[in-house]
């Protein structure tokens, strides 16, 4: 399914790994190697790997003061949730692989119970309401930023003014008036989307277009060239969305 190679797909988790531990090295070998490589074999992008690596850290520290390098198993969970986002963000359907059914027997880093990998991960997402909530607030920050364009600004605005008024009446919202409700989401975040666009200089689109098609490299073999090409424009948006700090508007 992949034309990851595993062995430099390890070399660059463990460089990762190391600079997260600052400069401590903990090598991935053994069993933590195929692990990893499973990571590989099952087409997870480095970048996304790298995303759950961070998650991981982020919760570590929050913890409180560091205690001992941190292992790549225990990152394993973080890492299977961000490529589950990820995959439902793309729109690529998901063929899981089953983990292994042991728990892993080394204490966390962080003091808390090992998080069992299940390679088949089921979450809720937040409310209608928290997600506009959220979508509102995060709006606001990506327009303070001051890397929007005049013309996405005043866009940012229409649809803030709209997403507020939904919020009122979403968490009454049943039956047709909330589909319609989450039809609206959907065309107010192609609204946006296409205007902060424009913001990015020709330089970073083409490294963003560049970085989908590393991400999508593992799976394009396998699917039909029209699945490819709307999944090349989702992981585009998705890297368009995290370079510039706006939200998702559209919920599922």
């Amino acid at each position: 399914m992949t034309a990851i190679d595993p062995h430099e797909y390890c070399r660059d988790i463990e460089t990762y790994l190391c600079r997260k531990n600052d400069g401590h090295l903990i090598r991935v070998t053994g069993p933590s190697f195929d692990l990893v490589s499973g990571w590989a074999q099952r087409g997870i992008p480095l970048r996304i790997a790298y995303k759950g690596i961070d998650v991981y850290f982020e919760r570590y520290y929050r913890s409180g003061p560091r205690r001992r390098p941190v292992r790549i198993d225990f990152c394993e969970a973080d890492v299977l949730d961000a490529f589950d986002e990820w995959h439902r963000a793309v729109g690529i359907a998901q063929n899981p692989q089953k983990a292994s059914d042991e728990a892993p027997s080394a204490e966390r880093a962080d003091g808390a119970e090992p998080r069992q990998p299940t390679g088949e991960l089921v979450r809720r997402g937040p409310s209608l309401p928290a997600h506009l909530e959220r979508v509102l607030l995060r709006l606001s920050s990506a327009r303070a930023t001051g890397r929007l364009g005049a013309d996405a600004d005043v866009v940012i605005d229409a649809v803030a003014a709209e997403l507020d008024a939904v919020r009122a009446s979403a968490a009454g919202a049943r039956g047709a008036a909330r589909q319609a409700t989450i039809a609206r989401l959907s065309a107010l975040d192609d609204q946006l989307l296409a205007a902060v666009q424009p913001s990015l200089d020709e330089t970073t689109a083409a490294d963003l277009a560049r970085e989908a098609d590393e991400q999508l490299a593992g799976f394009r073999s396998r699917m039909a060239p029209d699945a490819f090409a709307r999944a090349r424009a989702a992981a585009v948006a998705r890297l368009v969305r995290e370079r510039l700090g706006v939200p998702t508007i559209a919920y599922s």
